[in-house]
C-alpha cells in the first residue's frame, strides 16, 4: 500500500445547522478556480419533479456528486463545461431561506416553486448585471414577488457586492 503522509491535506468546514432545514431556499455559490477565475452558480431547492423542497445542505452533496449515474450535479457539469475542475475551487455558500415551507400538495408546491424560480432568475440576472459570471440558465415565465425579491436584493447586497466593490 502507498503512503500518502507528504501529500496529506488539512480542510475544515464549519456551518450552521439551519442549513439543514428543508424548503423553498434560494442560494448563490462564489465559486473561486485555483488560477483566480470567479465564477457565480445560482439555484434553489424545490423539485420541479416532487412536492419537496430539501435544504441546502442536502443540494450541496447532490451539485458535486461526480457519479456518472448522479442526476443533479448541474453545478459540478457547469463548472467543467466552463473548463473547471471542481475539485480545485473554493466554495462559499450564501443561501437565503427558507423564504417558504415545504408544503404537502402538488398544487401549493407548484405555486411556491414558481415564486421562488422566478427569484432565482432575477438573482442570476442580477449578478450578471453587477459584472459577474453566473453559469447555467436560468429562467422563468412566472412573475416576480417584487416585495421578496427586495429582501433578497438587500441580503445579496450585503454578502455579494458588485463586482466594484469588492
Amino acid at each position: 500500500m502507498e503512503k500518502r503522509e507528504n501529500t496529506l491535506k488539512t480542510e475544515r468546514m464549519r456551518f450552521s445547522g439551519r442549513l439543514l432545514e428543508r424548503g423553498f431556499w434560494l442560494y448563490a455559490w462564489k465559486i473561486e478556480a485555483e488560477d483566480g477565475r470567479c465564477v457565480l452558480y445560482v439555484g434553489r431547492t424545490g423539485d420541479s419533479s416532487s412536492v419537496h423542497a430539501g435544504s441546502p445542505f442536502n443540494r450541496i452533496g447532490q451539485h458535486l456528486d461526480f457519479r456518472a449515474s448522479a442526476q443533479g450535479n448541474s453545478m459540478a457539469r457547469n463548472l467543467r463545461k466552463a473548463g473547471i475542475e471542481p475539485s480545485h475551487c473554493d466554495f462559499d455558500m450564501i443561501a437565503i431561506g427558507p423564504l417558504f415551507l415545504e408544503h404537502n400538495t402538488a398544487e401549493q408546491h407548484r405555486s411556491i416553486r414558481d415564486k421562488v424560480a422566478a427569484l432565482e432568475c432575477q438573482t442570476a440576472k442580477t449578478l450578471t448585471d453587477w459584472g459577474y459570471e453566473v453559469l447555467g440558465t436560468h429562467g422563468s415565465r412566472k412573475p416576480l414577488d417584487t416585495e421578496l425579491w427586495t429582501y433578497v436584493e438587500d441580503v445579496l447586497r450585503q454578502h455579494v457586492p458588485p463586482c466594484s466593490a469588492t
